[in-house]
C-alpha cells in the first residue's frame, strides 16, 4: 500500500477529485491547509495599506492506495492541477505498512 499525498490549489480541487473518482478511488481525506514554497507570498493592498500574505491557502488531498493504482492516481493529479504556474503544488509519496479498519478489523488493501 502507498500514500498519496498531494497539495493542490483550491480551484484545482473540484477537477482532481474528479479524476481520482473516476479512476475508482473512492476514500480520501482532504484539508484546508495554508502554507508556502519558493513563492513565499506575496504582497496586497487593502484600503491604502500593503501587507504580506506569506502563507497561502491550498487544499491537502490524501489517498491510501493499492500499489497498483499509484501510477494512475499520480497521473491524474499531475494531468488535473497543473497549470503552469508557480504554486501549483507538490505530490508525496509514502510507504504504509499496515492498514486497520476499525469497524470489522479488516486489514491490508480490504481495509481501504
Amino acid at each position: 500500500m502507498t500514500k498519496v499525498e498531494a497539495i493542490v490549489q483550491p480551484n484545482r480541487f473540484d477537477a482532481v477529485k474528479g479524476a481520482l473518482v473516476d479512476l475508482g478511488i473512492d476514500g480520501m481525506t482532504v484539508s484546508e491547509v495554508r502554507g508556502h514554497g519558493r513563492q513565499k507570498g506575496h504582497t496586497e493592498t487593502y484600503h491604502g495599506h500593503e501587507y504580506s500574505v506569506d502563507l497561502l491557502p491550498k487544499i491537502k488531498i490524501e489517498i491510501v492506495t493499492d500499489d497498483k493504482l499509484v501510477d494512475s492516481v499520480v497521473g491524474a493529479i499531475l494531468k488535473t492541477a497543473a497549470t503552469g504556474k508557480i504554486g501549483d503544488g507538490k505530490i508525496f509519496i509514502y510507504k504504509i505498512d499496515e492498514a486497520i479498519r476499525i469497524r470489522n478489523q479488516e486489514r491490508g488493501v480490504a481495509a481501504l
